[in-house]
């Protein structure tokens, strides 16, 4: 897979929300994870909604509906530390919470999603 096809792909709102995880990530914990493998959490984080009933997809208009519904973030974690290996990616549980941590984050800020009191 040519990553920086697949990066010059993006939409400019996949490139903002690809940024502003990846900015938020310490270097430190950059080590051995591209922004490629970054993308790849994300698409792995839908899937995990598609199999809980929490996003449905569109195959013809080739567009998603996320449903209302609560997401156990540790079984998300297990879920994503789990697809990531049969993907082959050497990604830590760290390296993954902390892209998961981003996603909400930048939701929040994005008013997708509404912060827990």
């Amino acid at each position: 897979m040519n990553t920086n096809i697949e990066l010059s792909l993006l939409d400019p709102e996949e490139k903002e929300l690809l940024n502003y995880i990846w900015n938020l990530i310490p270097e430190a914990d950059r080590q051995g994870m591209t922004q490629a493998d970054v993308l790849l959490v994300l698409d792995l984080m839908d899937d995990y909604l598609v199999e809980n009933g929490l996003l449905e997809e569109d195959d013809q208009a080739g567009e998603m509906t996320y449903l209302d519904g609560e997401i156990d973030e540790t079984e998300q974690l297990n879920f994503l530390v789990n697809a990531t290996k049969e993907q082959g990616l050497a990604l830590s549980s760290t390296q993954i919470q902390l892209i998961m941590d981003g996603e909400l984050q930048y939701g929040i800020e994005k008013g997708y999603y509404q912060e827990e009191e």
